[in-house]
């Protein structure tokens, strides 16, 4: 007598793992493995590594990749480093808060161009911020905060701090007040508070903002053609790339220069996530009272 076959109990969710692996592959796997593959095709030949030896040989095309940590990085210490004061400052709901947030969500929306759009008329050299800097005496000479190195590193503080601040407000209103009221009834200082407590378990959280930052603003391209010199100061890797796409169509080395870009970014971040090791990683969440 044959045993009755016992029924198959199916996950109700199991039929969404095909399609996300899919999607992942469609989206993520195979365009990076078509542009690492297509990398190491040179178009005039020459070998496999045809191409990263010309780029590391080419000087203008190495340097990009020093022009550009020296917008993302200070962009990246400005806008993580602003934020906490202020998200700290507007951890307790309040109208502030609100006020803030809705107000910060503008630039997210405008996008770089519109901000870079809204730069130039407003910083730039007929713009009414070097105007009223000359109409007050309070420096004579011409004012460029366009079209520099400046102007580049002010639109991505722009459209990168309230990134920045929206994350770390998440992070701040999460960790548990009474800790700190618990500190406080010990004797604890608010700046002992934000030393001993707040900030420990914070950066863990403002590690991941750092690195989202890092990247985006690593990426930078539209401000550093309208707001840089394109041929000069702020010749980013970004444009390296676009140059040797769209004007030499050259689409082997412009992949191994976008392959370059995310290795410097993948060195970075890797950085900030070991160095995160040797902080507090435990639970900064709980009940609020």
């Amino acid at each position: 007598m044959s045993t009755p076959a016992l029924p198959v109990r199916r996950d109700p969710k199991g039929w969404l793992v095909t399609p996300a692996l899919i999607f992942i592959v469609a989206l993520f796997i195979y365009p990076f493995a078509y542009g690492l593959v297509l990398s190491f095709t040179p178009m005039n030949g020459g070998g496999a590594l045809a191409n990263y030896i010309t780029f590391f040989t080419d000087t203008s095309m190495w340097p990009t990749i020093i022009v550009t940590l020296k917008l993302a990085v200070p962009a990246t210490v400005i806008n993580v480093g602003v934020s906490v004061p202020v998200a700290f400052a507007l951890r307790r709901t309040s109208p502030y808060q609100k006020f803030v947030t809705t107000l910060l969500v503008i630039p997210v929306t405008l996008g770089t161009v519109l901000i870079a759009d809204g730069m130039l008329t407003y910083f730039g050299p007929n713009g009414w911020f070097p105007q009223a800097l000359q109409g007050l005496h309070l420096y004579t000479d011409e004012v460029r905060l366009t079209h520099n190195y400046w102007g580049v590193l002010i639109s991505l503080i722009v459209s990168g701090f309230p990134f920045a601040f929206l994350l770390t407000l998440s992070y701040v209103t999460g960790i548990d007040p009474t800790l700190a009221r618990a500190a406080a009834t010990l004797g604890a200082s608010p700046w002992q508070q934000f030393r001993q407590i707040y900030f420990p378990l914070l950066l863990p959280g403002l590690t991941m903002t750092a690195c989202l930052s890092f990247v985006q603003a690593f990426s930078v391209f539209p401000s550093a053609v309208l707001l840089g010199a394109p041929a000069g100061p702020t010749r980013v890797i970004s444009i390296a790339a676009a140059e040797a796409a769209f004007e030499s169509y050259d689409y082997s080395l412009a992949s191994t220069i976008a392959i370059l870009m995310g290795f410097v970014q993948l060195i970075v971040v890797g950085g900030m996530l070991y160095a995160r090791r040797f902080f507090y990683t435990g639970p900064v969440t709980g009940g609020k009272g």
